[in-house]
């Protein structure tokens, strides 16, 4: 049963037993309707107490049955509480942990509510693209006030009990045994009448007119994108300006209307991708993984710097090595300013930099290293250093330590090949800054070991990154990709664009930075390495000369002061070049290309389409697991919009069908060859399907 029913005395008890957050599933909502049946039947109960078993009183709806009919089958979290709220006996809401979104709603249909301290308070829906549904955007500001209710519903951010423990959401708060506490309280008022009632309790705000302008005029500037925040402003606002039954209505128009929203399915979309990332099918769930207890860093540049900032912040202590005393004090050096800066934003306390730079030792030997449990190389991405390295660490590591490779598109089976132990060997590409960046992918070698990868997913949630799994190529997800949208960004400067124009359209789409103003801000110098190898590798793909120029006038980005665009001393902001664009006008005249006029939507489509297409060849190929893994890479590492729901979210919504014929419109251009649709991509337009089915 997923809600246990007993009796203490004249008091039944109802527990919520669905882990491990004790969702409201349709089996649970079923379970409540029938221990309240029970209870009012029973003449010798004279008071109802409803609480959580384990870790939550409950974390709201269950999201095993998101977008399915169970979501919406009777008895509805709607009937429940009108079940809860209508019982002639006392129901008490013995609150404890987490109490969130439909939890939280349950809760306001009880007539008491008693609550244990450390209790996370919350109605979190608008961080999935809609507003509470069970009444929250109606009954919150009645217990809570206007003001701080409409704060909670437009923020989604838990609240701890113990502040809201003076205000009427409340009857008690409990010291010691949680359920004993509420047991005395049923008894105490189980002969109270009449029963109160949350929806009985009239909304008072002086001047609330201009307190809901005013909360509309500063949600619609921060909201961007997002309709929902301010849809939770209209609804909180229903419930001073509206009877309650009204409001209660309206509040379902308002949920019903935004879980229509392509920005709601983006978020959701992003939700489930985030847990869906983490299940691998061949390696079970319970599959056993590696203590890490101490890690190590070859590289005290930028990179590793950050990646031992990870390991730090997690508790864990870390070494860094480095060839050269010099360089290892400047990377140490940089990791403290770091998390001065941090200290000085007021976002660390001086206790926790102390513990965290304590954390954080240098050496010189690969001897002193050999004890931890996991070592993860960030040297330079050239194949013949990173052999010199995993030689070294299959010589020195002790047996079972993992030997990971930071490198961004180097073949991790031929780094496995340089140690007689490949299935100890992983890929963990972090994204710079590595102590910022969400992201890690994981990259899964031919005879990387189950344990491995599982043992390397559970850190990636431990230091808190979004771990996805890659399978080898070149590339791996995020930069195989990259390169096709590069190559496009390219193209259109030959055929009419400036590096401006082209970061515009695409900012204006939503994305975090364009792609020259990111090249400029990662160097320039890097992917012209990179294609310096595939233009010996891959003579067949075709590249625009544009950026090779640029890095021949010695225009490297913001680490020169110059790049694609022109930057002034200690100012990070891009001003157009005039030098930048000459160059680009003479490059198209070299090559016979007369320039055009060439829209915002041409810009963004080119791009992002060159993204899903070769996102269909990394499905198809099994480099991806899923269409959402795709999602999830560059969500979390590449800037995409978050309300686009990423690259193969974004072809799905477009329509499939729509996006192969502007792939077949810009194949009748230049480089025509780059717009070839990959094949699942032509199977699932002309079957009318979707990446995410």
């Amino acid at each position: 049963m997923t809600a246990e029913y007993q009796v203490n005395g004249n008091v039944a008890v109802i527990t919520l037993n669905n882990p491990p957050v004790n969702g409201l599933g349709h089996s649970t909502r079923s379970a409540i309707v029938e221990g309240m049946k029970k209870a009012l039947d029973d003449a010798a109960v004279k008071a109802i107490v409803i609480t959580g078993a384990g870790k939550a009183f409950s974390g709201g709806a269950d999201i095993k049955e998101f977008n399915s009919p169970k979501a919406m089958a009777e008895p509805t979290l709607h009937t429940v509480i009108n079940v809860v709220e209508g019982s002639d006996k006392p129901v008490v809401a013995a609150i404890h942990t987490v109490c969130m979104g439909g939890g939280l709603e349950l809760a306001l249909g009880c007539h008491y509510r008693v609550a244990t301290a450390g209790a996370q308070i919350a109605l979190p829906e608008v961080k999935l693209g809609i507003l509470p549904g069970a009444g929250g955007t109606q009954r919150l500001p009645r217990v809570l006030g206007l003001e701080m209710a409409l704060n909670m519903i437009v923020s989604g951010t838990p609240v701890p009990s113990e502040k809201l423990a003076k205000t009427a959401l409340f009857n008690e708060m409990i010291e010691g045994d949680l359920l004993a506490g509420a047991l005395a309280f049923a008894g105490k008022i189980a002969d109270a009448r009449p029963l109160p009632r949350v929806r009985d309790i009239k909304v008072n705000y002086p001047n609330y007119e201009a307190f809901l302008q005013f909360s509309r005029n500063t949600v619609k500037a921060m909201s961007g994108p997002f309709p929902a925040p301010l849809k939770c402003v209209e609804a909180v606002a229903a419930s001073i300006t509206k009877k309650f039954d009204d409001g209660i209505k309206f509040e379902r128009e308002l949920f019903v209307e935004l879980v229509q929203t392509t920005e709601s399915k983006a978020l959701r979309h992003a939700f489930f991708g985030e847990r869906a990332a983490s299940k691998i099918p061949d390696v079970p769930e319970d599959t056993p993984t590696r203590a890490i207890k101490s890690a190590a860093v070859i590289g005290a540049g930028t990179m590793g710097g950050g990646i031992a900032m990870n390991f730090a912040n997690a508790g864990i202590p870390v070494q860094i090595l480095e060839m050269k005393q010099e360089a290892l004090d400047k990377g140490l050096a940089t990791i403290r300013k770091n998390y001065e800066n941090t200290m000085k934003k007021g976002k660390l306390t001086q206790e926790k930099f102390d513990q965290r730079v304590g954390l954080i030792t240098g050496t010189l030997s690969y001897e002193g290293i050999g004890q931890a449990d996991i070592v993860v190389e960030a040297v330079f991405e050239d194949m013949g250093v990173k052999e010199q390295v995993f030689k070294k660490l299959d010589e020195v590591m002790k047996p079972g330590a993992i030997l990971a490779s930071n490198t961004s598109t180097l073949d991790v089976d031929q780094i496995a090949s340089f140690t007689k132990r490949p299935e100890d060997v992983v890929g963990t590409h972090f994204f710079s800054p590595a102590n910022v960046m969400k992201l890690l992918e994981i990259v899964r070698g031919k005879k990387t070991a189950k344990d491995v990868l599982a043992t390397t997913l559970a850190l990636s949630k431990k230091i808190k990154k979004t771990g996805v799994v890659s399978g080898v190529c070149d590339g791996f997800i995020g930069n195989r990709m990259i390169e096709q949208y590069s190559r496009q960004a390219g193209f259109l400067l030959e055929e009419g664009c400036t590096p401006e124009q082209v970061d515009k359209a695409v900012e204006k789409f939503g994305f975090a930075m364009g792609p020259f103003r990111m090249g400029d801000l990662a160097g320039n110098d890097i992917g012209w390495y990179i294609r310096k190898r595939r233009y010996v590798e891959k003579p067949q793909i075709s590249y625009s000369k544009t950026a090779d120029l640029l890095c021949e006038m010695g225009r490297f980005g913001q680490k020169t002061g110059a790049g694609w665009y022109d930057y002034k001393p200690g100012d990070r902001k891009p001003y157009p070049s005039q030098l930048v664009n000459d160059m680009i006008i003479k490059h198209s005249a070299d090559l016979g290309v007369e320039r055009r006029k060439i829209s915002d939507q041409e810009i963004v489509e080119r791009l992002v389409f060159a993204l899903a297409n070769e996102g269909a060849y990394i499905l198809e190929e099994g480099i991806a697991m899923r269409a959402s893994d795709i999602d999830m890479v560059y969500l979390t590492g590449y800037g995409f919009p978050l309300h686009r729901g990423g690259p193969m979210f974004y072809a799905d919504t477009v329509g499939l069908p729509n996006v192969v014929m502007a792939m077949d419109k810009y194949a009748k251009g230049r480089h025509g060859d780059a717009w070839k649709p990959a094949p699942l991509l032509a199977k699932l337009a002309a079957e009318g399907k979707g990446f995410n089915g």
